[in-house]
């Protein structure tokens, strides 16, 4: 008999993926350091979350593409509480929507900023570099100093 998900000694984790047969390349790259998104061959946008058809032209002519890793903030909310784990352990934390060069708008978490005394402010447009934990991509200030060790 075995314990339903959640419960025993290892609660159920939100902040992980489950990948599938066809996720599992983008996830496979998050591991690596690398951000993927989807770009059409048929309209030539690109877009993230990944999907097997292009939300803008409905083409099913789509394939992977390695992102520059580079994006703009264009909205943020500091959260405080988050009930989930592992969320509560990470509060307060930086919940965010990030404008990508290559031009999909993705959500995402800054991290490396604190809000303490020596952070710029966040602020829209602020740029911003991908970072990856646990093999999710988040994203820090660009040309921040990277902390020694």
């Amino acid at each position: 008999m075995t314990a339903a998900p959640g419960t025993g000694p290892h609660p159920a984790r939100f902040d992980l993926p489950e990948p599938d047969a066809f996720s599992r390349p983008y996830w496979d790259a998050a591991a690596e350091g690398r951000l993927l998104i989807r770009r059409c061959g048929t309209c030539g946008r690109a877009h993230h979350y990944p999907r097997e058809f292009c939300p803008y032209c409905w083409s099913e002519d789509v394939g992977w593409e390695t992102a520059s890793g580079r994006a703009t903030l264009y909205t943020w909310s500091v959260v405080h509480r988050n009930d989930l784990p592992p969320f509560g352990e990470r509060t307060p934390y930086v919940a965010a929507v990030v404008d990508l060069p290559e031009g999909p708008r993705m959500m995402t978490e800054i991290v490396e900023w604190t809000g303490a005394a020596g952070d710029a402010p966040l602020r829209a447009g602020m740029e911003l570099e991908a970072g990856f934990r646990d093999g999710v991509p988040v994203f820090r200030p660009r040309n921040r100093p990277r902390p020694l060790g």
